[in-house]
């Protein structure tokens, strides 16, 4: 116990126990897995911890992942070296001074593990790419409002994994648009969060066989 809480152990082990704590919280569904990754957007610039994630060569896998892993073995290294030296009867300035040894021991070896993981993620699980708004552009939907005009709309359109997403979209044109016909998404508006739609012709239909 002692141990755990001399420097620079102290600094993983309350960190550990937040660890702890965040994967108590998902295992009962209160959180996910991804709660520190960016929300899917339709954009490829990160920012914050999952830039700085990528940075450092560990993309592949979920910041929260790589975060716990760097955190337990950082813990690891850094206990095992303060038990070994708290054997040695040593001077308060060379303690000092192997502490601050130790901390970038720890960091490096928890950088290495975390690093060889998240290669191996990317290496043996097959590629996949992200969910985006824009995937829907191009398919048809099915409009499932009494109308669909500039300024109101909403449609069923079915994703390529064959899972249905209720979506906002509009027209500019003045096709008759009601329940239960069928449209093409043709762009997407990020700023209105809607998607523009005309009415659907066969030979339009980019998915058509």
């Amino acid at each position: 116990m002692t141990a755990a809480l001399a420097f620079p152990t102290a600094l993983f082990s309350f960190a550990l126990v937040v660890v702890a704590c965040y994967w108590c919280l998902v295992i009962i569904g209160a959180l996910g897995v991804d709660t520190l990754d960016p929300d899917v957007d339709g954009t490829t610039e990160l920012g914050g911890l999952t830039a700085a994630m990528s940075a450092l060569g560990l993309h592949g896998v979920p910041v929260t992942v790589s975060l716990s892993t760097m955190i337990a073995v950082a813990w690891f290294v850094s206990l095992s070296g303060t038990v070994l030296l708290d054997r040695f009867d040593l001077s308060d300035p060379l303690t000092i001074a192997l502490g601050i040894l130790l901390l970038a021991i720890a960091l490096v070896c928890a950088w290495a593990v975390t690093s060889a993981l998240a290669l191996a993620v990317r290496r043996f699980l097959p590629d996949h790419k992200e969910p985006s708004r824009h995937d829907f552009i191009g398919r048809v939907c099915v409009v499932r409002t009494g109308r669909v005009d500039r300024d109101f709309g909403q449609a069923e359109v079915t994703a390529a994994d064959g899972s249905t997403a209720l979506i906002q979209v509009r027209q500019t044109g003045e096709e008759s648009l009601t329940a239960g016909s069928t449209a093409l998404i043709v762009d997407y508006d990020p700023e209105g969060s809607f998607f523009w739609v005309t009415a659907y012709h066969a030979e339009l239909d980019p998915h058509r066989s």
